[in-house]
């Protein structure tokens, strides 16, 4: 039917879809083990919520339904392209992906465990393995000093320990 005889209150728009985190295009989505784990309980939560929706009024429920398509549709690409780092098979030695660096910061001391972009979340402590400070950090040893560039300032952090959950 040509949409000229579909009443103006009928038009339904789009649900806006939330992005998740950026990954850019060619670069490997890493996550550890348990970031695949909540990756995997965060798409069981959205099936339960679809099969789950009120039926009360269809409207709503069709662009909920919609929403929560749109966003599953974006979880499963990052499900299909994850790859699970073994963190017992990281060097204890060297900060790699998994690792949880405590460094010093000038006279700050500071702690963070380098994740997949799905799991970074700063109140946990938890940093995306794509953030400058972790590239910064990636491949020092317990000892010594990475350079970080903030701005036109030159930060230097002391890795003080390295460890592996």
């Amino acid at each position: 039917m040509s949409r000229g005889f579909v009443k103006e209150g009928d038009q339904e728009e789009a649900p806006i879809i939330p992005p998740r985190a950026e990954l850019p295009p060619g670069v490997t989505n890493y996550v550890t083990a348990a970031g695949y784990q909540a990756l995997l309980e965060e798409k069981q939560t959205l099936e339960k919520e679809q099969k789950n929706l009120p039926h009360d009024n269809e409207t709503e429920r069709r662009r909920a339904s919609m929403e929560i398509d749109g966003r599953l549709k974006l979880l499963n690409e990052r499900i299909q392209s994850a790859r699970v780092i073994d963190l017992d098979n990281q060097p204890r030695d060297e900060v790699r992906f998994g690792a949880i660096v405590t460094f010093k910061k000038d006279k700050d001391q500071l702690k963070f465990q380098i994740v997949g972009v799905d799991e970074a979340d700063i109140k946990k402590k938890k940093i995306a393995f794509m953030a400058p400070i972790a590239k910064a950090l990636i491949g020092t040893k317990k000892g010594e000093t990475a350079e970080f560039k903030l701005g036109k300032q030159i930060e230097k952090l002391k890795i003080l320990d390295i460890s592996y959950p």
